[in-house]
């Protein structure tokens, strides 16, 4: 076998290439790619994460630079309730912006459960239907206005028919009245807070005033609410 000359050997050992060197571009454009992927995969996931809605459950759009988080909670107050009555279901809606305090009380004792079994213990024809309160005898024909527990309620809105009202005396929330009135009462002004109004359910109203009732507008026979619903639509 014939030896290979140490010249030889020198002269192959330059022909070899050396290993491959990455040069800075490369390694600048990677780094390029992977800092376009990141970012796009964090516009997508606040793409399709869940937002603030800058609309309330009817469709109004908010303040511009209003508080998103009032905005918020404001729209998360339920606007209906659902009377569920022993002669069928009568629907309100809830004057959020007009009664505050007094949608606020109702729908924390609907919550509670606190007009469950309530009944309507007085109906007089062509005024008004009453459950809650006191219910001693002579009650409607007796209010009283006392002090006022809401001052800054004091323009009520018009009573009519199917309007949603309760006492402007000073309660405890144990003693929420309840009215529903069933003919135009522009005197009542003075002695409710209006804070709904009967949307759907107006002839169940109709039904109630017509039950027969004693001398003192008690009706002779059971009738009041089952239970209470609230809803944000209807």
């Amino acid at each position: 076998m014939a030896r290979i000359k140490p010249q030889t050997l020198l002269l192959q050992s330059k022909k070899k290439k050396g290993p491959t060197r990455i040069s800075v571009t490369t390694i600048l454009l990677c780094n390029l790619v992977v800092v376009l992927i990141v970012l796009f995969l964090f516009a997508t996931y606040r793409h399709w994460s869940p937002r603030p809605v800058n609309q309330t459950e009817d469709g109004l759009p908010y303040q511009e630079g209003g508080d998103l988080l009032t905005d918020a909670k404001k729209s998360d107050i339920p606007g209906y309730a659902v009377l569920n009555t022993s002669k069928g279901p009568i629907t309100v809606e809830l004057y959020k912006e007009g009664s505050p305090e007094i949608v606020d009380e109702f729908i924390d004792l609907c919550q509670k459960g606190h007009f469950n079994g309530m009944p309507f213990h007085r109906v007089i024809k062509n005024y008004v239907i009453q459950g809650g309160g006191p219910q001693r005898v002579g009650g409607t024909e007796d209010w009283t206005l006392r002090e006022k527990h809401y001052s800054q309620l004091d323009k009520s809105m018009k009573h009519e028919a199917f309007m949603l009202g309760t006492s402007k005396a000073k309660h405890d929330k144990e003693g929420f009245e309840l009215f529903i009135t069933t003919a135009p009462i522009p005197d009542l002004n003075e002695k409710l807070i209006v804070f709904g109004r009967v949307i759907k359910g107006e002839d169940v109203v109709q039904d109630i005033e017509e039950v027969d009732t004693d001398e003192h507008y008690r009706p002779k026979s059971d009738i009041g609410i089952i239970n209470v619903v609230l809803k944000q639509k209807v």
